[in-house]
C-alpha cells in the first residue's frame, strides 16, 4: 500500500481520528471560504488573564527584544505599541530566498549563504501614525500580551480621552487585525516593503508586490475602514480622521507550495490577488465579530492545558513583566510560581501563533526584524528545530507539530535526490566509506526549498525522525504514522547502508559530534540515534504491517550496534569511541546524551548504575551555565535523573534577564543568544524551557507514566496541571500537595495500558480509547 497523499491524510484525520486533531487547513497561500463565526466567546477578563505587560512602548531599535509577537502560524508580526507612531514588522513563514542548493564546494560543504542556501526575511513594515499624540500628555499607558485571549493591546489616555488598540493575527480569517477604539483617532497608515519595492495606493488600500531573486512571488496589502469617521487614500497613505473605531486589516503571502513536484511553488497563484481578497473579506466584517472569531479559535487550543504552580505575592504581581524577570533573578531565594508557570504558557502561545500551517518554526519561529538574521533563521537539524517541538505534545498542542511532519514529507523527494547525487562525493568528509548510498540525509541546516547548507549531517535524518516519532507515541494515531512512514523508512535505509563493521560491532562512519571535537568513527551521537531510529522503524513497520524483511534486517543490525560506555579516563558517558575527552568540557551541546534525552535507550529505572553515573558526571562536567537552549537541555536531563534542584536552577537560568548583550530572557520574553557585541533571538530556548518544566512534573514513555519525578521545592506546596500529554496515548490531569501527588486522572487518546507511578506507588491501568480513570494516591 503506498503512503497516503496529503489529501488522503487530511481525509483520514479530518474526522475524529485516534487522538489526532488537525491544527488547521494545511494549504498554500490561497483564497478560502469564509470562516464559521461563533455567536459569542468568553473573553478572559483582564484581571484574570495571564498577561505580559509593560508601562512603556517598545523601542523600534530594540523591536526584537521588546516588540510583542502575534501570529497565525503563517503570518507573524512584532508590535511596538507607540501611541503616536506604532509599527508592525510583518513576516510570512515562506518568505525565503535561496533554492535547492544542490552543489558541493571544494571543501565538501554545501554552500551556506543568503543567495544560494537562502534566508528567512521580513515581508513588510506597517506604520500607524497619530501625530497629535506626539504632543500633549500621555497617561495610564499599558501595553500587554494577553496569553489567555491571544491579543496584543495598548491602552492610554491622551488629553483626557481614552484610547485602545488591539492587534492579533487571525487564523480563521488569515489576516492581521489592528483595531483602534476610543478617541477619536486621526492619523495615517503606511506600508513599505523591505526590498526596495514601490508601494501602490488606490481603491482604499495600499500594496507591495514583487518577486525575490529565486522567483518567489510575494505581496502585502492593507486596508482600513471606519463607520465613525473618514478614511481615504492620500499621498501614498491611508489617512483617517475623527474615527472612534478604526479597523485596519493587513495580509500578505507568497506563491510557495510545499510540493517538490512543482519546485515548491503554487502554479497560477497570484499573492497580490489573494491578499486583496483576504483583506476585502475581513474588512467587511465588524471588528467585534473578527475578534470573537479569533479568540474562539485561539482558545480552542490554548484552553486544552492549564498549569498552576502556586501563588505569587501581591508585590510580585504589581511588577511589569520585564521588572518581574529581573527581580526573580536578583532575588533568587524567592520563588515566583505564577511567573514560572506563565513562561510555560508563553511557550505555548509561541507554538499556537508560530506553528499552525505547512511550515514549522525556524530558529526564530516566524519573527524577525531584518533580512539578515543570524544563521539565516534556518532549520538547524542538530538540536534546534527538534527542541522547538519538545513541549508540543506534553503541553496539549501535539497537533501543532504537524507542520514539522508535513515539512519533512514535502522535502523528502528533494532530500533523497540530492543525497544520492552528492553525499558520497569524495569531497564530503562524512561520505559512506563503503560507497553504498540509500535513503536520504540532510546537512546541519535546511531551508524550505529542499536545500541543505553547511556540512553534511549524517545523524540529522535520525534525529528528525525521532521528533516525528514522538508525536506518534503521544497520539497513537495510525493515519499520522502512515504519513511519516516514508520518512522513517528512507532514514533507516540510509543507516543500513552507512554502518560499518568494527571489532566491537556496527559503528557509524566518520562523523562530527555536534558541534565540537574531531571527526571520528563510532561517535556516541550517531550510535544512539541509529539505535533509536531502528527501534522506531521496526515498531512502525510492525504496526502498519509493512516491510517485514527490511525490519528484520534492521532489528538484527540494531542488536549488533556498538553501544557507548563510560570512559574510564573521565568517568563520563563517552562522546567518542576512544579514551578521554577530545573536545570542550563545558561545550553547549549534549550530543552524547541524545540517548538519554530525548532518547530512551538509557533510562533512570532500566539502565545500569554505572551508565547512569556516567550520564550524571558528564552533566556535572558540562556545568550549570550556557546559552538558553543549552540550559534547557541540561534541565531536561537533570529532570530525567530526578535531580529537582539542578533541573530547577537551570530553568531559572533560562529565565534570567538578558543584560549587556548577555544570554537570557529579553523584555518581551524572547530568549536572547549572546554573540558578544549583540544578541539574537532563538526560539528554541523558550520552548525547551517550557518542556523542562513539564518534564519535572510528568515523565512518560510507552508503558510508564510517572508523576512528579523532579518537583522542585519552590512548587511543592500545591499545584495542578490539566491536559498534559503522556507517551503511550494518554492525557493526564494531576494535583499535588506538600510535594506529593494527590489525585491523577488518566484519559486514553489511543493508548490501552500503562503503569502509573508516584514515588513507591504503582498501579497498572487499562483503558479503552476515549475512557478515563481517576486515581487518588495515598
Amino acid at each position: 500500500m503506498p503512503s497516503p497523499s496529503r489529501r488522503d491524510f487530511l481525509r483520514l484525520t479530518g474526522a475524529a481520528g485516534a487522538g489526532f486533531a488537525l491544527a488547521g487547513n494545511i494549504r498554500p497561500f490561497a483564497a478560502h471560504a469564509a470562516p464559521v463565526r461563533p455567536s459569542g466567546v468568553d473573553l478572559v477578563p483582564d484581571g484574570e488573564a495571564t498577561t505580559l505587560w509593560y508601562r512603556t512602548p517598545a523601542a523600534e531599535a530594540r523591536i526584537i527584544q521588546e516588540g510583542l509577537p502575534v501570529g497565525n502560524g503563517r503570518l507573524g508580526a512584532l508590535v511596538g505599541g507607540d501611541p503616536s507612531d506604532d509599527f508592525l514588522y510583518l513576516t510570512d513563514g515562506s518568505f525565503w530566498t535561496g533554492g535547492k542548493n544542490d552543489t558541493l564546494q571544494d571543501d565538501g560543504f554545501l554552500p551556506y549563504g543568503a543567495t544560494d542556501f537562502g534566508s528567512f526575511g521580513l515581508l513588510a513594515k506597517l506604520r500607524v501614525a497619530l501625530p497629535g499624540h506626539a504632543t500633549g500628555v500621555i497617561g495610564d499607558y499599558r501595553r500587554q500580551l494577553d496569553l489567555s485571549n491571544g491579543v496584543v493591546s495598548a491602552t492610554y489616555r491622551h488629553d483626557g480621552a481614552r484610547y485602545r488598540r488591539e492587534v492579533y493575527a487571525s487564523h480563521p480569517d488569515d489576516v492581521v487585525i489592528i483595531r483602534l477604539t476610543g478617541g477619536p483617532h486621526t492619523g495615517a497608515v503606511s506600508l513599505a516593503g523591505t526590498h526596495g519595492e514601490t508601494t501602490t495606493a488606490g481603491d482604499g488600500r495600499l500594496a507591495v508586490a514583487a518577486a525575490l531573486h529565486n522567483g518567489l512571488k510575494y505581496a502585502a496589502v492593507v486596508t482600513a475602514v471606519s463607520a465613525t469617521g473618514r478614511v481615504a487614500v492620500e499621498g501614498g497613505r491611508l489617512t483617517f480622521a475623527g474615527c472612534t473605531e478604526l479597523l485596519i486589516v493587513v495580509c500578505g503571502g507568497t506563491d510557495y507550495s510545499p510540493d517538490a513536484a512543482t519546485a515548491y511553488r503554487a502554479p497560477g497563484t497570484d499573492p497580490l490577488a489573494v491578499a486583496h481578497a483576504k483583506v476585502t473579506a475581513a474588512a467587511a466584517v465588524k471588528g467585534g465579530r473578527l475578534l470573537t472569531t479569533h479568540v474562539a479559535d485561539y482558545q480552542r487550543l490554548y484552553n486544552r492545558f492549564t498549569i498552576d504552580l502556586g501563588e505569587s505575592s501581591a508585590v510580585q504581581r504589581s511588577l511589569d513583566s520585564w521588572s518581574r524577570i529581573a527581580v526573580r533573578h536578583t532575588d533568587a531565594s524567592t520563588p515566583d510560581p505564577e511567573l514560572e508557570a506563565a513562561y510555560v504558557q508563553y511557550g505555548r502561545y509561541l507554538t499556537i501563533t508560530g506553528s499552525r500551517d505547512w511550515l514549522p518554526m525556524n530558529l526564530q519561529g516566524i519573527w524577525v526584524h531584518n533580512n539578515n538574521p543570524d544563521w539565516y533563521a534556518d532549520y538547524h537539524t542538530d538540536i534546534n528545530v527538534q527542541m522547538n517541538y519538545w513541549p508540543a505534545d506534553p503541553a496539549g498542542l501535539g497537533d501543532l507539530g504537524l507542520p514539522l511532519a508535513e515539512y519533512c514529507v514535502s522535502q523528502l523527494p528533494t532530500w533523497t535526490e540530492v543525497t544520492h547525487k552528492l553525499y558520497n562525493d569524495p569531497r564530503n568528509r562524512f561520505r559512506n566509506s563503503s560507497g553504498k548510498i540509500a535513503g536520504w540525509a540532510v546537512a546541519f541546516s535546511t531551508n524550505i526549498h529542499g536545500g541543505s547548507g553547511w556540512a553534511w549531517h549524517p545523524s540529522g535524518n535520525a534525529w528528525l525522525c525521532n521528533s516525528l516519532w514522538r508525536h506518534y507515541e503521544f497520539s497513537q494515531d495510525r493515519a499520522y504514522l502512515e504519513l511519516i512512514y516514508p520518512v522513517l523508512k528512507g532514514a533507516a535505509e540510509f543507516w543500513q547502508a552507512r554502518l560499518i563493521e568494527s571489532p566491537d560491532g556496527l559503528i557509524d562512519d566518520t562523523a562530527w559530534s555536534p558541534e565540537h571535537g574531531p571527526d571520528r568513527k563510532g561517535i556516541t551521537y550517531g550510535q544512539e540515534l541509529a539505535w533509536e531510529l531502528f527501534e522506531e522503524f521496526t515498531t512502525a513497520a510492525a504496526t502498519l504491517g509493512r516491510d517485514a524483511g527490511t525490519a528484520a534486517e534492521l532489528k538484527e543490525m540494531q542488536g549488533r550496534l556498538y553501544l557507548p560506555r563510560v570512559s574510564p579516563e573521565t568517568g563520563w558517558l563517552e562522546e567518542w569511541k576512544e579514551p578521554g575527552n577530545l573536545g570542550e568540557t563545558t561545550h553547549r551541546h549534549l550530543s552524547p546524551l541524545v540517548g538519554f534525552f530525548p532518547g530512551d535507550r538509557i533510562a533512570h529505572d532500566t539502565s545500569p548504575a554505572e551508565l547512569l553515573d556516567g550520564v550524571h558526571d558528564l552533566l556535572v562536567a558540562r556545568g550549570m551555565d550556557s546559552f538558553g537552549w543549552a540550559c534547557a537541555w541540561r534541565s531536561l536531563c537533570w529532570a530525567r535523573l530526578k535531580d529537582a534542584d539542578r533541573a530547577y536552577q537551570l530553568y531559572l537560568t533560562v529565565l534570567r534577564p538578558s543584560i549587556s548583550n548577555g544570554n537570557g530572557t529579553s523584555a518581551n520574553w524572547f530568549d536572547m543568544y549572546s554573540q558578544g557585541s549583540y544578541t539574537i533571538f532563538q526560539i528554541d530556548a523558550n520552548l525547551g524551557g517550557a518542556a523542562a518544566v513539564l518534564e519535572m512534573i510528568l515523565y512518560s514513555r510507552p508503558g510508564v507514566i510517572e508523576l512528579l519525578p523532579a518537583l522542585p521545592d519552590a512548587w511543592a506546596g500545591r499545584g495542578e496541571v490539566k491536559g498534559a500529554g503522556a507517551r503511550g496515548g494518554f492525557v493526564v490531569d494531576l494535583s499535588w500537595r506538600k510535594g506529593k501527588a494527590t489525585v491523577a486522572t488518566v484519559r486514553s487518546v489511543g493508548g490501552t495500558t500503562t503503569e502509573l507511578r508516584s514515588g513507591d506507588f504503582r498501579k497498572q491501568i487499562t483503558l479503552r480509547p476515549g475512557k478515563s480513570v481517576t486515581v487518588r494516591l495515598p
